[in-house]
Parts: C-alpha cells; structure tokens; sequence
C-alpha cells in the first residue's frame, strides 16, 4: 500500500464559494493557500508538507500556512477542509487514515470518496515496530512471546485512534495472534514519547519519525512492515521475514481540495506539488527518512484512494475490526 500527501494552511477571512469562484477565474491563487493536516506537527505528513510547502509558495506566489488539526484519526481536520470554500485556498494533506476512516467510524460527516477531489498522492513509507529499550526485545518473536505470556498486560501507542499506526498494530496484532491494549495518542510524536519513557511498550510508526530516536538509541527498531527490507535501515528485517509471510502495510499521504474545486485549480496544484515531488534534492531529503515520492495524476489519486479504502475493508473484515 502507498503514497502522498502535502499541504495545510490558514487565511484571514472566510468566503462564500461564489466569491471563491470569482477569485479563482480572476488568477489562482489570489491569497495565502492553507494546507490543513489532521494531525501534529512533527508526523511524517507533517515533515514532508513542511519541506515542500516553501517552494511550493514561491511557485504558486503566495504563501503556503500549515495548518495542524488533530484529532478523531484525522477526520476532525479533513470535515474543515470538506466544508471550506472550493476555491483551491483551503487543501487537506492527509495519510493511510482517510481510506481508514470510512471503515471504522459508522458515522463519518463527510464522504472521501465524494466530498474530496484528490490533487496528487506525495509519498509512500514503511513503518517501522519499534520497542521502549527497557522492555528488553530485540526482534519479533521475542515480542510476541512476551507479548502471549502476559495477555493483555502490553501497551501500545499510536497517533490516535483510526490512524494508520491503530491500524498496522491491529493488524499485526491479529498476524501474530497476541493481546495487546490500545493507548491511543493526538499524533505519532506523542505517541513515540511514551514508548521512549517505558509507559507504553511499543508503536509502530513511520520509519521518518522515529528514525532519529532510534539512532539515539532510545527506541528500539525491531522489524519493518515492507516486503523488503529499507536501504536506509537495512540491518532491520521485515515482519514478513520474521516468521509472518506476507505481512505488509505502508503508510502513504496525499494531497486533496473540496469536491467543487475549479479542475484547472486542481490541474494547476498537480502540476506544482509534481514538479516539487520530481525535485533531486526534495527526492534526497524524502529517502534519508525512508519516504519515497510517489506523484500521480488527479485521476490516479481519485482510483488509489477508492482501492485504499476497498483493502482496509477487506482486512479489517479479516481482523475483526468493526465500525463503531
């Protein structure tokens, strides 16, 4: 599974979609682009949406203000952005949690599928199961050992609920059959700092997040949840080669406006997010954290979120998870 996202941003003053739509045919964009994110500062869609969000303003003309809404695994930031004027000045960047959403919340305000136009995808990345060093694991087994010798006495912390990271621990917990309870947090920060401090005994999490913490050693990275092993972590194994074939989940952003918005608005957004994408030295920065760039048209991000939110069914039928 994969891809991107990017973009999330403030204005002054609020305006009617007539007056957005005038704005828009006089010159796009004619103020400040506010890119909303769902989530803290500090997550791996935030990272990326603040390396490109300069160049992007200089591109377009206007600056770019990052916006961070967190809560409710990113739906509460993306109903502002369903509700905000279609006229290109208020954009959703948003993760694997927006194909999550529809499966686990009964009564989601808003349609993904209907109520947002996709603009680009913006990266896909690994995630990385990683343990609180004073827990004493070193791979995979070993957790799951732990993990079944005391069931329902290990933690584990995720960036809130319906969020990727609830997601891939849910799955891995139905792989390897363990019981583990839920510590859901407002982002992937805060939840990477209990498992550093020992008050939750593990995550797993975007390999961008926590690579730093790792290398410092105060967390220890115990699996990856690609098919292959990362070339920025190597001496890490997959889950799948740790006695769990097939085992994989990738955490991946995109880009979205309003379902209303103008399509050359949309066509213009794709055509500058690409070219900032396709940028050697935003490419370089992307791999250093384990992130890919993974730019595709308007159409194509449209088709991968409806088949996003099609597989995240089919597995959550498969672990049990329901809507509530």
């Amino acid at each position: 599974m994969p891809l991107p996202l990017l973009l999330a941003a403030a204005c002054g003053q609020a305006v009617s979609p007539a007056q957005g739509a005038v704005d828009t045919a006089s010159g796009y964009p004619s103020r400040p682009v506010r890119i909303v994110i769902g989530f803290t500062p500090g997550g791996q869609p935030d990272i990326v949406a603040r390396m490109i969000a300069p160049r992007l303003g200089e591109a377009l003309g206007q600056q770019i203000v990052i916006d961070n809404r967190p809560g409710a695994g990113g739906t509460l930031g993306t109903k502002i952005v369903v509700d905000a004027a279609p006229d290109g000045h208020t954009l959703l960047v948003s993760s694997s949690s927006h194909a999550i959403a529809p499966v686990i919340y009964a009564k989601l305000p808003y349609d993904p599928l209907k109520d947002l136009a996709g603009i680009t995808t913006h990266y896909t990345a690994a995630y990385v199961l990683v343990a609180s060093p004073p827990l004493n694991v070193k791979s995979v087994a070993e957790l799951v050992a732990l993990a079944k010798a005391s069931p329902g006495k290990i933690n584990y912390s995720s960036a809130g609920t319906g969020s990727g990271t609830h997601f891939a621990a849910e799955v891995f917990k139905q792989a390897t059959h363990i019981d583990a309870v839920h510590i859901p947090y407002k982002g992937i920060p805060e939840a990477l700092t209990d498992v550093v401090a020992g008050r939750v005994q593990f995550t797993i999490a975007p390999l961008g997040s926590s690579l730093s913490m790792i290398r410092e050693g105060r967390l220890r990275s115990i699996a990856v949840t690609s098919l292959k092993r990362l070339a920025v972590h190597p001496a890490v194994p997959t889950v799948a080669e740790s006695g769990y074939p097939g085992f994989h989940w990738n955490a991946w952003s995109a880009v979205f406006a309003p379902a209303k918005t103008r399509r050359a608005t949309i066509d213009k957004l794709n055509r500058e997010i690409v070219r900032q994408l396709d940028d050697a030295d935003i490419r370089q920065r992307m791999t250093a954290l384990g992130i890919e760039a993974a730019p595709v048209t308007p159409a194509q991000t449209d088709q991968f979120v409806a088949s996003q939110i099609a597989l995240v069914k089919q597995l959550a039928h498969k672990a049990g998870i329901q809507a509530r």
